[in-house]
């Protein structure tokens, strides 16, 4: 009887020293586990920061009331066009944003937020994103865009994507530049080709 106390001592420090061994690993699971939440973090922000550093456009939308299968479609359409279409976490893009040196993208980032990233033209990238979205008759809301450090409304974008192809702007642009080049041509080749009508004239009368 007399070993009782001293082996429910020994059962007492056994059991608080399983309970501080528990303790430890606990802690040390919860640090790791914030550890990685932390990496998986950094490597978002990286990620988006590049995505914007890259793009031309970026269209901010609202996502919400799309079921899962259209987000997919859409996503996978956009992808097919040359689009990344993400959705992303505010305070994210907001670290993105900052590193990236676009700021002004967190004017119009607020509540559920997903984002297209154009990387070619501008024009190609907003008429591809409106023209999937009308067909697919899909209740999107467009809150707005960036350009370079222009921050778009959702009716500046509505107007890009109402805007003549590239090609067709840019034939329009040369042919604008080469009118008057070529009625100065016209002009100045006139008194030319008088003179040679003139020339052509007195050696055929001096032929005969």
């Amino acid at each position: 009887m007399i070993c009782l106390p001293r082996l429910k001592l020994t059962l007492c420090s056994l059991a608080q020293g399983f309970f501080v061994i528990g303790s430890l690993s606990q802690s040390r699971g919860v640090k790791k586990k914030a550890n990685m939440l932390r990496e998986k973090k950094t490597k978002i922000v990286g990620d988006l920061a590049d995505d914007l550093s890259r793009s031309t456009i970026i269209i901010a939308t609202n996502y919400q009331g799309l079921l899962a299968k259209q987000m997919a479609d859409l996503r996978n359409a956009l992808a097919k066009a040359g689009i990344g279409y993400h959705v992303v976490k505010n305070t994210l893009v907001y670290r993105a944003a900052d590193q990236a040196s676009k700021p002004h993208l967190k004017d119009i980032v607020e509540g559920p937020m997903a984002l297209a990233f154009g990387y070619d033209d501008a024009v190609t990238t907003v008429k591809a994103f409106n023209q999937y979205v009308k067909s697919a008759g899909l209740s999107l809301q467009i809150k707005g865009g960036l350009l370079g450090d222009r921050v778009l409304l959702s009716e500046d974008l509505a107007s890009l994507a109402n805007l003549p192809p590239r090609e067709v702007l840019i034939s329009g642009l040369i042919g604008q530049l080469q009118a008057p080049v070529a009625t100065l041509h016209n002009i100045l080749s006139f008194p030319v080709r008088g003179l040679l009508t003139v020339l052509q004239k007195r050696a055929q009368a001096t032929g005969k």
